[in-house]
């Protein structure tokens, strides 16, 4: 018997004796029947001193009858009690927060100085084949997405969508947004769209590999801003500052996540990259609760299916017995002519 297996209504086999009961108490069922004049009754009456009453034939039923019939009883007292495996409480993704990822496709993301299975690749398709892997894993989190050069523009609002995010993330490319880099933009584009949402927990998650070259908002006012609105901002540093082609403003990105409460990361390489991401879920990890409904299957139609087709098989031999005996009457009556 399985670990998970219950009975819903354990007590409908207090009704196990029913039958008994009922042959015991319940007088038997009288029917009419023809029978024979027996012209002398009244004086054979008078003759023993006996005073008539009336009676009831009851059919006898074999031992086999019996126990079929008893044994259909349990089976439909099993299928009335609900037999049913019974699984864990699920838990359910409890959405509970709006993740912004805003990421550099300024033109020095295009430049080719990190490995991927041992070949050279742009930094933007690194960055991009991690963050796949990243978006995948924030089920339960609203996603969106901010793509930042010289402008900002939303790539994706707030979605639970993941597979919708992945696919407009596959859709954007380096220089769409031009070639310079323009951090307070990013941030101030990501506090207008989390404005326009109900959701309290707000996280954004900002991705460059340069230095604010803006002038209409610095990147310090725009996270003064974020801070004010209660956005939490993890920054990752693109690249090695002390590599070649490396123009990467740490001090600016440390600055930024210490004024908003969040983090700074350096990534260096892929791996480390990929270690970034895994920090960030342990930082913001996924919320679930556990639902109240149980996932359950029903067994009832087992125990139900098993009496339907006990009884039909009772049926069968009764009906095949009661014809071998007529025959065996008609023989007999047949012989004796």
């Amino acid at each position: 018997m399985p670990a998970n297996f219950e009975i819903a209504y354990i007590w409908v086999f207090i009704l196990l004796p029913l039958p008994f009961l009922v042959y015991w108490l319940v007088p038997a069922l009288r029917i009419r029947s023809a029978s024979l004049r027996f012209p002398i009754y009244e004086k054979a009456l008078e003759y023993t001193g006996e005073k008539p009453r009336k009676s009831a034939f009851v059919r006898r039923r074999g031992f086999f009858s019996w126990m079929g019939l008893l044994l259909v009883w349990v089976l439909v007292l099993g299928a009335l009690s609900s037999p049913q495996l019974v699984g864990e409480p699920e838990m359910k993704v409890k959405t509970s927060r709006n993740f912004l990822i805003a990421a550099d496709i300024s033109f020095s993301m295009a430049q080719k100085d990190w490995e991927i299975d041992g070949q050279k690749v742009r930094r933007w398709d690194a960055v991009k084949s991690l963050m796949h892997d990243f978006i995948q894993k924030r089920e339960g989190d609203r996603m969106g997405l901010i793509f930042f050069g010289s402008s900002a523009y939303i790539q994706a609002p707030f979605t639970p969508d993941l597979q919708t995010v992945n696919q407009l993330l596959d859709e954007a490319d380096v220089g769409m947004a031009g070639q310079m880099t323009h951090i307070g933009k990013a941030i101030t584009k990501g506090v207008e769209l989390f404005d326009k949402d109900t959701i309290e927990t707000k996280v954004m998650l900002l991705l460059t590999d340069g230095v604010d070259a803006g002038t209409e908002i610095l990147p310090l006012d725009a996270a003064d801003l974020a801070k004010q609105d209660s956005i939490l901002i993890y920054t990752i540093g693109i690249g090695d500052p002390s590599g070649v082609g490396v123009d990467l403003d740490e001090q600016t990105l440390q600055d930024i996540a210490e004024m908003t409460g969040g983090q700074y990361f350096q990534a260096k390489d892929e791996q480390r990259l990929q270690d970034i991401y895994t920090e960030i879920d342990k930082l913001e990890p996924i919320e679930y609760e556990e639902e109240e409904n149980r996932p359950t299957t029903l067994l009832y139609y087992y125990p139900l299916g098993a009496a339907l087709g006990l009884l039909l098989v009772l049926m069968f031999f009764q009906s095949l017995f009661q014809l071998i005996r007529t025959l065996r009457n008609n023989r007999k009556e047949g012989s004796h002519v």
